[in-house]
């Protein structure tokens, strides 16, 4: 049998193509050549990291720098090789754990060809194919229908539209579309960047950090940093050449670079992606593809989790635990035959209809007349076989009246947590519109699922946390609620069937319950609406085609990789190892980034902040020397200062914090957290400092010996409130971070006791009374920015407690 396309001159036979055919069209480059993933390429992330803003602004100053000969002031240049080092290689390393995790989790579509039927990757498909399709099959090119037996496509990823189509021999299917009943076969006309939905695949797969209120900060916050760079920036160079003389322009380029250097947050951006990166590679550790960055930083956000209980809580595999027969409309017809009967008869079976074919193995071979593929909204499949009749297998509570004593028994079984399917014979054929008519019981059927043994401490996790736990399923509401409950979810149970239409009153029942039974795939998006509606951010796990909807609109998406292909592809999570254990570690990972970065951008603009605060300080002074003749001062500090300063007080405790452990709850509000805690602190450190400086300044004939004891007590100054400025951001305190406080202000009194480090640095802490008078100006700077920290966790509304808890 053949089938023409009226858009092409080809033939293509149902058993699909032959090796040749596939040769040549590969050859012609008619393959379906999207990427799998839109990463950047190893030269792109090369170029990234290297050719950046601040690295070409530290190299502009590191170059001038090297013409003063001063090659030690010129020491912080390895920023820039270290910076795009360790970039390079982070992204380098996410980029190979998602580029491996995405040909894991890619759909592989089950292709025809004269060679054999088998799935393989997407990007394996070539022009013509002919592509079989299930229920939850994702349509990954762009086709026309072949085959079709009650095939019914859902083509609201591309057109907004839900209700499902209607698909036909000669009825064209798009790309980006997903099966949700039936079954058939479809031929590739359009393959690769020519198929409908390639470039929006191609957007959705992007290793991307959009939509991230983290990253949205620190784009703020840069901006921020940007306005106070250029006056002040402006005005320190022009009083440090113009304003002060007789120090020679060596000694002022250099103390122009000096103040230049600190005020650019070198590793901010760094640190953020490097946190991000790690959390890919961790959970890329534990199977769990994140296919979109702000994922990782959503689900910590998440007060809301809407579970699932198929797939998520219980095992996809099911076993036949128990036979209940009924005197059925034809007596002569044993329920046995017909399960197997109709178990053989479907081509895709689900998960209840494979654990049925494996108890009956032995059908009686009848021919089938009509035939009704399960849907979710409907909750029964169904097949006529002529005399033998017409049977529909289903939920009981919705094919049977209520207060039947079938249904009562049915009831009773699904109370202990146990899946129960009615088999019943009905009046009319299973195709027949209004059909299933008048069922008659003859059987049921009672499924065993396993609970996953991890579901329960998950559970625990997340009640712990303060995060609502709601389990919405398919499922008979009775049954629902004695699984949840078995694991330890207490609350009320409703069948979804009574749920209001209006959103304000499903707002609020919603809310009032924990469990929800028979809930169709509509309604699993619209109480995800009406969760969002109350101000929750919400997750949604799901494995099956009718999950879709609800995933897609959910703030994250979370699919068991062995779910459908249409789960996976809309959901930003995906976890391979089909493990709901896993999400506390993605939640984990979520809180680390969120905490973390919130104190590395502490440190970086609280650096930022003195650095400006000081060059307008020393600024104001000079344009006071040119315009009211008073002394002009002289920065107090050369490059390999600031350097040093911020190899203890920022970098090297920064790159730890940002990767340690941190569990901490996610808070929004980043940009304004952030500025609570560093402007001030910021702004104490440089008025400390300056007034320390010009204690110890001896104006702009003062010989090298003093200039180095005023720019050495100035740094004493800054050390000390900046190390307490490190000790606060580190809190609440665990051994380690004490630990790495306390290195940190010990690596100092080594470099200022050591002969060797004085004079290679340019430090002369000899005179005491100047040193005494810097620690004790730093000392009362530390106060100040621990009053500072007190005050404003009272204004934040946030308990301050200097050591770690359990409950932290």
């Amino acid at each position: 049998m053949t089938v023409d396309d009226p858009e092409r001159s080809v033939t293509t036979d149902l058993s699909g193509l032959s090796d040749a055919d596939v040769a040549q069209r590969v050859a012609a480059g008619q393959t379906n050549d999207v990427p799998t993933r839109a990463a950047r390429s190893v030269s792109e992330i090369i170029r990234a990291n290297v050719f950046t803003r601040i690295n070409a602004i530290l190299g502009t100053l590191f170059l001038i720098v090297l013409a003063t000969g001063s090659v030690i002031n010129g020491l912080f240049g390895l920023l820039i090789v270290a910076n795009s080092a360790i970039g390079i290689i982070q992204e380098l390393r996410a980029k190979q754990t998602l580029d491996r995790l995405a040909i894991v989790g890619q759909a592989k579509p089950l292709v025809r060809r004269q060679s054999g039927t088998a799935e393989r990757p997407a990007g394996e498909v070539v022009l013509d194919d002919v592509i079989e399709l299930g229920p939850g099959d994702q349509i990954v090119v762009d086709g026309i229908v072949l085959e079709a037996a009650n095939l019914e496509v859902d083509e609201s990823l591309l057109t907004g539209e839900a209700d499902p189509i209607d698909k036909g021999t000669d009825d064209t299917v798009m790309s980006g579309s997903f099966v949700v009943a039936g079954s058939g076969s479809y031929r590739a006309t359009k393959v690769g960047r020519a198929a409908y939905a390639a470039q929006l695949a191609a957007e959705a797969s992007k290793f991307t950090l959009v939509k991230s209120e983290l990253r949205s900060g620190i784009n703020t916050i840069l901006r921020f940093i940007t306005y106070l760079l250029w006056p002040a920036g402006a005005l320190i160079i022009y009083t440090q050449l113009f304003t002060v003389t007789g120090v020679g322009w060596k000694e002022s380029v250099l103390r122009t670079v000096g103040a230049l250097v600190p005020m650019v947050p070198e590793g901010l951006v760094l640190m953020t992606s490097l946190a991000f990166a790690v959390g890919v590679v961790r959970l890329g550790r534990r199977q769990c593809l994140v296919q979109e960055l702000p994922a990782i930083e959503g689900l910590a956000r998440v007060d809301v989790v809407c579970a699932d209980k198929t797939g998520t809580l219980t095992e996809n595999g099911m076993r036949v635990s128990d036979l209940s027969t009924f005197t059925a409309s034809d007596g002569t017809v044993a329920a046995s035959d017909v399960l197997a009967q109709m178990a053989a008869d479907d081509v895709r079976p689900n998960a209840s209809m494979a654990a049925i074919a494996e108890a009956y193995k032995l059908p009686p071979g009848w021919t089938q007349t009509a035939n009704a593929p399960f849907k979710s909204a409907t909750k029964w499949s169904g097949v006529s076989y002529g005399e033998h009749g017409n049977w529909v297998l289903g939920a009981p509570d919705v094919l049977l009246a209520a207060g039947s004593p079938e249904a009562e028994q049915a009831e009773q079984i699904g109370a202990q947590g146990l899946r129960v399917l009615l088999l019943g014979s009905s009046d009319r054929p299973v195709d027949a519109p209004e059909a299933p008519g008048e069922v008659t019981p003859a059987a049921l059927v009672t499924l065993e699922q396993r609970v996953r043994p991890d579901a329960g401490e998950t559970l625990e996790y997340f009640a712990q946390q303060h995060v609502s736990v709601k389990v919405i399923s398919g499922d008979n509401a009775v049954s629902v609620g004695a699984v949840a409950g078995s694991l330890g979810l207490h609350g009320e149970t409703l069948d979804a069937r009574h749920l209001p239409d209006d959103p304000e009153q499903l707002a609020e029942t919603v809310s009032e319950y924990t469990t929800f039974g028979r809930v169709r795939p509509d309604q699993k998006r619209a109480m995800v609406h009406a969760l969002q509606s109350r101000g929750h951010t919400v997750a949604m796990t799901g494995d099956g085609v009718n999950d879709v909807l609800a995933l897609k609109d959910a703030d994250i998406g979370v699919a068991m990789g062995s779910g459908s292909s249409a789960t996976r592809a809309v959901a930003q999570i995906v976890l391979l190892d089909n493990k709901f254990a896993t999400l506390p570690y993605v939640v984990g990972e979520g809180r680390r980034v969120i905490g973390n970065i919130e104190r590395v951008s502490n440190l970086f603009l609280t650096k930022t902040v003195y650095s400006v605060l000081l060059a307008v300080l020393v600024g104001l002074a000079g344009l006071s020397a040119r315009f009211f003749g008073t002394e002009p001062v002289l920065y107090p500090f050369q490059p390999i200062h600031v350097t040093i300063a911020a190899w203890f007080t920022i970098g090297i405790p920064a790159f730890v914090l940002s990767l340690a452990p941190n569990n901490e709850r996610a808070h929004h509000g980043f940009v304004r957290r952030v500025m609570t805690a560093a402007l001030p602190s910021g702004l104490v450190v440089g008025a400390a400092t300056f007034v320390s400086y010009l204690l110890a300044y001896h104006g702009k004939y003062a010989d090298e010996v003093q200039q180095n004891q005023a720019s050495t007590a100035a740094l004493i100054t800054l050390l000390v409130s900046a190390v307490w400025v490190l000790a606060v951001v580190a809190r609440p305190y665990q051994w380690w971070r004490v630990a790495l406080v306390a290195a940190s202000a010990l690596a100092y009194v080594v470099i200022f006791s050591i002969p060797w480090a004085q004079q290679q640095f340019m430090l002369d802490p000899s005179n005491l009374a100047l040193t005494s008078a810097a620690v004790g100006i730093g000392l009362v700077g530390a106060g100040a920015i621990e009053v500072l920290w007190w005050l404003q966790g009272r204004w934040l509304g946030e308990p301050r407690r200097l050591w770690r808890t359990d409950e932290q």
